[in-house]
């Protein structure tokens, strides 16, 4: 609009080139005017944005409650996230999903992660529906500019990749983590390739290190302009490699396990890294103005075993230990420091309506919200905060199932599974189940379970489904992966050493072709980038000391007759000898599908096409 009105102004004069000199000079005198206006309302814009907090999040993976020096375990090494701790609001029953998709889907969309399709992690259900508005979409609009490093795993194909809703700056690997199946073949945490911007970029160095160096960087070309920047590390998810300097650390830990010590080798390393972010938030003048959060995206992967901090159970559990996480929050410039606990409920989709809270956005829901804004507890407002009941489950199926792995939660009870209560006030351990002593606060979180669920059936989720869009000038080819097919049968079809291994499974892919026109389907074992042969046999990759798992080697399976189902196309060929890919090509109308494509052994036994590759001609 400003430049708009100067633009006007600048006509005005030259249009005036023709009148008389008083009126010229009158004119001119307008523009200098409008000049020295129009200059101090840019300044004004620009001092108003400087002003906008910046905003980092650090969300680790498999990382839980007592994988913390500041928790109280004895063995682990996190001297600057201890520090970062008693710097901050920690939000001390604060609650994820169970898995790291759902978690992630619910702090994108401020809503329960069984709304959006992310209630697995696998199997086309970790597709974040396109029609949701998401977070960085939100602060893009609010004159945000964003960044995302390391995991999203919310779908790895247009239109669901995170620079398609609303990061500027990407680069990340596949699928739920490094070496899963849409990730790029052979990565191994080392010196990987992943995906910068939808481009395929190779970087040195280890994973986690990158993606803290890439956010850095990103994070300096912007410190000027309001940001977002969103670090997700695949740390400590495994396979469990890391550098042998941060294994040796922990190698004369007495009764520690090596899967122990490598596990904690790698949050040590995070540590690190986040200390080096503190150090360049500092440097840039930017830290005060900066809200910083670290979390983590559900209970810890195995750590219980070595400590607990007191909680039952661990990642997929319905008990306190797979879903009850930290969640330490520092802004100085708002006030949001020194060692405060908030002990009241709160959960990972109260975060995008606390940032439009405290940062003013513009912005209305159009989709009802789960979340709350947290700004009353952060700001000791909270007097008047209601006693909330939330619920978490743990699903991990192809659709939704009622009553699967529950948890009702208020301030005082959980009621687990519809045949468990415990008193959180006395019993965080969740070790006496009291369900028969307080039938009406069972009747009470039964009721609202009942209500909960029934809201997701009348939105008619288990019947809606996340189509992967072909055909686009956004993706052209589209890489697709096993990881994204719907099947009952789960397997290791999902995962690098499922195609590998050659495990059998069946299903199909939702695909929706943008456009009519000619395609060519490809369909492969193996992906491109590795160039191997369907049925092509290769040994183990050596083992050495950084890494805990490795490349298995490849399991002959004689591999005669490929088959692809899709629109009309009901077609086989033949798998010849050293052949990587068997293509079909065919005139396919726009519209939704479902896709079937598979490979066939010599004893007629199915396997999926681990790879797809699917493009309009």
């Amino acid at each position: 609009m400003i430049l708009k009105l100067l633009h006007t102004k600048i006509i005005d004069i030259k249009n005036g080139d023709n009148l008389p000199l008083d009126a010229r000079n009158s004119l001119k005198f307008g523009l200098g005017f409008w000049l020295f206006f129009v200059s101090h309302l840019v300044l004004i814009a620009q001092s108003t944005d400087k002003t906008k907090p910046n905003v980092i999040i650090v969300i680790t993976d498999d990382q839980g409650m007592g994988d913390l020096g500041s928790s109280g375990n004895p063995y682990i090494k996190t001297p600057n996230l201890d520090e970062f701790y008693n710097e901050s609001v920690r939000l001390t029953n604060f609650h994820v999903s169970t898995t790291c998709a759902p978690t992630r889907g619910a702090i994108m969309t401020g809503r329960h992660t069984n709304r959006i399709n992310v209630f697995h992690t696998i199997a086309g259900r970790s597709l974040l529906f396109e029609d949701e508005v998401i977070l960085p979409q939100i602060l893009a609009q609010n004159g945000y500019t964003n960044g995302m490093f390391g995991k999203w795993h919310l779908g790895d194909n247009y239109p669901y990749r995170p620079e398609d809703r609303g990061f500027h700056e990407v680069v990340r690997h596949g699928g739920g983590g490094i070496t899963q199946g849409p990730d790029y073949w052979g990565n191994d945490y080392f010196d990987d390739t992943y995906w910068h911007n939808s481009q395929i970029q190779k970087y040195k160095g280890y994973c986690t290190d990158v993606f803290f160096s890439e956010a850095i960087s990103f994070i300096e070309e912007n410190k000027n302009e309001p940001f977002f920047c969103y670090i997700s590390t695949n740390a400590p998810h495994g396979p469990l490699n890391l550098p042998k300097e941060y294994l040796d650390m922990y190698k004369n830990v007495k009764g520690l396990e090596e899967q122990y010590q490598r596990f904690y080798g790698m949050i040590t390393n995070i540590d690190d890294n986040f200390k080096l972010l503190q150090n360049k938030l500092d440097d840039l003048k930017i830290a005060d103005n900066t809200i910083l959060i670290f979390m983590t995206d559900n209970g810890t992967a195995s750590g219980n075993k070595v400590y607990d901090a007191g909680l039952r159970g661990a990642k997929g559990s319905e008990y306190e230990g797979g879903h009850r996480v930290p969640l330490f929050i520092r802004w100085p410039d708002g006030q949001l420091t020194g060692g405060k606990d908030i002990d009241k409920l709160a959960a990972a989709y109260d975060l995008l309506p606390t940032f439009v809270d405290l940062l003013a956005l513009d912005f209305n829901p159009v989709k009802p919200l789960d979340g709350k804004s947290l700004k009353p507890l952060l700001y000791n407002q909270g007097a008047d905060w209601p006693n909330r009941i939330l619920y978490i489950d743990t699903q991990r199926l192809q659709n939704l199932v009622k009553y699967r792995k529950y948890s009702v939660m208020d301030d005082n009870w959980r009621f687990v599974n519809g045949t468990e209560l415990y008193n959180m006030n006395d019993d965080r351990s969740q070790t006496k189940n009291i369900i028969g002593q307080h039938p009406e606060v069972v009747e009470k979180l039964a009721l609202g379970y009942e209500k909960w669920w029934q809201s997701f059936m009348d939105e008619g989720v288990n019947e809606r489904y996340a189509y992967i869009k072909v055909g686009t000038a956004h993706e052209n080819p589209s890489r697709i992966s096993a990881h994204d097919m719907l099947t009952g049968k789960f397997g290791s079809m999902w995962h690098q050493y499922g195609a590998v291994r050659a495990t059998q499974a069946s299903g199909r892919w939702k695909i929706e072709f943008v456009e009519d026109g000619d395609y060519e389907i490809s369909l492969c074992r193996f992906p491109r980038e590795s160039g191997l042969a369907i049925n092509e046999i290769f040994p183990a990759q050596e083992k050495i000391v950084k890494l805990d798992k490795t490349m298995p080697a490849s399991v002959k399976n004689d591999f005669e007759k490929a088959y692809l189902y899709v629109a009309d196309v009901d077609q086989n060929a033949k798998i010849e000898k050293g052949q990587k890919e068997v293509s079909f090509t065919a005139k396919i109308a726009a519209g939704k599908y479902d896709m079937e494509a598979q490979l066939i052994d010599k004893d007629n036994r199915v396997h999926p096409a681990y790879y797809v590759y699917i493009e309009k001609l």
